[in-house]
């Protein structure tokens, strides 16, 4: 393991730790009914800055992201679109898979939940398991079910006899279900969140589960008629007239994908073993990741998650994403045209994780244009090509205590931490505001001492000085940048080297004018 004395792009952001500690990260697993599009980008970048942030520390982490293919609203997508279910949630999931390469992720696993065998067996062993406790039973129904939401609602949920996420009006759904007894969990899922045994981010979703909790829990359907399914999804062990339904099913990844069936060592690393288990979602999931799959993990005699990291929605141009409203942006051309940690740096700064928030590609290349190039982009710049030019492209160390250079020092003094715990936090936009001040305090610097003046009046010292200073702080600034902008990290660390002394390597323009 590296000490706290090496930098590189892969070196510690925060310390070093003495053992290894095992960490799981997920995000959702988004239905693959049409293309990704870049509201699940902006969840898939935030867990991936939290997996990132862990190894740097030298945790052992799983990071695990997936598709939900078993839903009604694939099946409808295939209809429409004339394909059959399999062929359309391949080439979506494919889509999704691909992400990792275009947004440069740091994911360990896929789960495919129509494909993969584990997780069909390990849902059944799930679905068993619950059924020995006592907690699945069967019954007639009838209730206003939103396809779009995959939930059945009560009508004091509806607005205007609407389904309050999609504004469509929700089915009337009349069969014999299966139902999970929720009912039964809670006062342990009252005590488990209140005390924090299960963290709920931020604090304002953790009121509203509580507020769930409180109104009273009804148990809930996990299962559909095959025939309303049309044949596509798990079936029911010893029932193939039912299929599972989509959130017993959907919620099961995070252990089946760990080799629950199996009880392997998967399983014991990284849910029984893990120091914590993680959730990033959105928040019309909350629910569902808050209050059904905590109880059914109870039930199961499984541990709970240890937070559940709940983030906004996003907007484009101040309007909710759908396909309907053909606004359904793709993060693909994005990123190729500007680079994966432009958009990174958009999706991170400027929209704050728990929070709603807007995208605008106007903004996104602003955003470049202004802070990226024009703020990072010109300091690194600026910073290698004076060291070429006075320094005989040799790194120099601080030979004075330049008054000059106190508020660069302050700025890069206690960064390392303060980034690292912005993003422990889930604030990645206060983590990069953190890093863009001290870059604003080393173009300061730069702008004040002007080190082409003082090599002209030969004060070779105070330029050393200078210049030995703001490339101490892009070190220290592309380390921060490590799990956040990770492109940017090595390409920055790349060329300052480590320490002073070294041979800077020059190379093209960090952020070089979009095609």
């Amino acid at each position: 393991m590296q000490t706290s004395t090496e930098i590189s792009a892969d070196a510690p952001v925060a310390g070093v730790t003495t053992a290894a500690v095992r960490r799981y990260v997920t995000t959702s697993i988004p239905y693959v009914n049409a293309a990704p599009h870049i509201g699940f980008a902006m969840e898939l970048i935030q867990a991936d800055v939290l997996a990132r942030l862990y190894r740097l520390r030298g945790d052992d982490v799983r990071f695990q992201a997936g598709s939900d293919e078993n839903s009604l609203k694939n099946v409808q997508a295939a209809e429409a679109a004339g394909r059959t279910v399999a062929d359309l949630v391949a080439e979506n999931a494919g889509r999704f898979q691909a992400l990792k390469g275009v947004l440069d992720l740091s994911t360990d696993a896929f789960i495919r939940t129509s494909t993969d065998p584990g997780h069909r067996a390990g849902v059944a062993r799930l679905w068993a398991v619950c059924a020995a406790r006592g907690d699945i039973y069967k019954r007639a129904y009838r209730g206003r079910y939103c396809v779009g939401c995959e939930q059945f609602y009560k009508a004091t949920e509806l607005v205007d006899g609407r389904c309050p996420e999609h504004g469509t009006v929700p089915e009337t759904v009349a069969e014999e279900n299966y139902f999970f007894r929720l009912s039964r969990y809670g006062a342990a899922l009252r005590r488990a969140i209140a005390s924090g045994a299960l963290a709920i981010v931020p604090e304002h979703r953790r009121n509203e589960a509580l507020a769930w909790i409180d109104a009273g829990l009804e148990d809930f359907s996990i299962s559909r008629s095959a025939v309303r399914a049309r044949g596509w999804g798990l079936p029911v062990p010893g029932d193939p007239a039912q299929v599972i339904y989509v959130w017993f099913d959907a919620l099961g990844n995070y252990v089946t994908a760990l080799d629950y069936a199996g009880d392997g060592a998967p399983l014991e690393s990284y849910w029984h073993g893990a120091a914590s288990r993680e959730h990033v979602i959105g928040k019309g999931i909350l629910r569902f990741h808050a209050i059904y799959w905590p109880a059914m993990l109870l039930s199961a005699g499984l541990p709970l998650p240890s937070r559940v990291l709940v983030h906004g929605y996003l907007t484009v141009d101040g309007r909710k994403i759908g396909k309907s409203a053909g606004n359904a942006v793709d993060p693909v051309p994005l990123a190729r045209a500007l680079g994966a940690d432009a958009l990174r740096y958009y999706l991170l700064r400027h929209v704050r994780a728990t929070a709603d928030g807007d995208f605008s590609e106007t903004r996104l290349r602003q955003a470049y244009a202004s802070e990226l190039a024009g703020q990072l982009g010109n300091l690194v710049h600026r910073t290698t090509s004076m060291l070429a030019r006075y320094c005989d492209g040799t790194v120099p160390a601080p030979v004075a205590d330049d008054v000059h250079d106190a508020e660069l020092r302050a700025a890069i003094g206690a960064l390392l931490a303060v980034v690292a715990g912005h993003i422990e936090a889930f604030a990645f936009d206060a983590a990069l505001a953190a890093i863009w001040q001290a870059i604003a305090a080393a173009n300061r610097l730069i702008a004040t001492r002007e080190p082409w003046a003082l090599a002209r009046r030969g004060e070779r010292a105070a330029v050393d000085t200078c210049l030995g200073e703001a490339a101490a702080a892009l070190v220290v600034i592309g380390r921060c940048l490590a799990p956040l902008l990770p492109t940017t990290s090595r390409t920055l660390l790349a060329q300052l080297g480590t320490a002073p002394g070294n041979r800077i390597e020059p190379g093209p323009l960090l952020f070089p004018p979009p095609d």
